[in-house]
């Protein structure tokens, strides 16, 4: 059983992984929604914290939180 925790993927292989692009991983990853651990310039990304985005996004129907209403 492989240990999900500590399988580290780069971001096109977390791309291919949930087939999804590369740019909407990378955005996951500006906006916070993906925790990255970086080595030198380099980007990996725990299998775990992948998976716990993927739902997260499916729980929201893949669509953006409503912006709470300006006065």
């Amino acid at each position: 059983m492989t240990d999900l925790t500590r399988t580290f993927l780069s971001v096109p292989q977390a791309a291919e992984r949930v087939g999804m692009g590369v740019p909407a991983i990378r955005q996951w990853i500006s906006r916070g929604h993906l925790p990255v651990v970086r080595i030198g310039r380099r980007v990996f990304i725990r299998e775990l914290d992948l998976l716990i985005a993927e739902r997260d996004t499916r729980r929201r129907g893949g669509k953006r939180r409503p912006s709470p209403p300006t006065d």
